[in-house]
């Protein structure tokens, strides 16, 4: 089931684009912090997102470069706004596409799904994780935090994706290595302690002091 976040400050619209939506299937949620659209992203996990450009707090620009940071998921913009610079800044800030409004519903319908064809039909489909501001992209090796992006080993991917599935529960070393070695290559007790070295020295070079936690004679773990 796709799932789509609805960014729509105008509650009448919201609700009638979320009924729509799931009367085909998809699980819809409408956005309700406007201060904090990343995080609402973060934590619904998306596969599309429908963005008006007049928001409260921050305008639809903002937040998608806000998303682009950390997501390549579709945004499709929704805008009173339509004239010709509106749609090219739109596209130019990472959009996929633009509706104008007022639109129609089966327009609305027969464009998400069109693009979530294209989309999901050849690549795979991303997780995101968040913990204390860091978001950590499964799909493409990347860990961003406050605007910065980190590129990790493939290791190093699946050892914080483990930590940050089991945020605030220590995850044993056995169990991380029987997590690497899912990835076809030889993991034993020295490799996963480089791995963990190194990926730690990755995290406080961007601000992340302390993110991993060594539970003596147990394992590691983010708090």
């Amino acid at each position: 089931m796709y799932k789509i976040l609805i960014v729509e400050d105008d509650s009448v619209i919201a609700r009638t684009i979320k009924n729509h939506i799931e009367t085909w299937g998809c699980e819809a949620e409408c956005a309700s912090d406007f201060k904090n659209i990343l995080s609402e992203f973060v934590s619904f996990a998306p596969h599309l997102v429908l963005l008006d450009i007049s928001l409260p707090y921050y305008n639809g620009y903002y937040w998608c470069t806000e998303i682009r940071k950390v997501s390549k998921v579709p945004i499709i913009f929704i805008s009173s706004a339509s004239d010709n610079m509106n749609i090219v800044m739109a596209v130019n800030m990472g959009g996929d596409d633009f509706i104008a409004k007022p639109f129609d519903l089966n327009v609305l319908t027969a464009k998400v799904q069109a693009l979530l064809r294209r989309t999901y039909d050849f690549m795979g489909q991303t997780g995101l994780l968040e913990h204390k501001g860091a978001i950590l992209n499964t799909g493409d090796s990347t860990l961003t935090y406050y605007g910065e992006k980190i590129e990790l080993t493939r290791n190093e991917n699946r050892i914080l994706q483990v930590l940050m599935e089991n945020k605030g529960r220590a995850v044993s070393r056995d169990v991380l290595m029987i997590r690497l070695w899912e990835t076809d290559s030889y993991v034993d007790e020295n490799t996963l302690t480089v791995n963990i070295t190194r990926l730690r020295k990755k995290l406080e070079t961007a601000g992340l002091t302390n993110f991993i936690i060594t539970k003596k004679s147990i394992g590691y773990m983010v708090e």
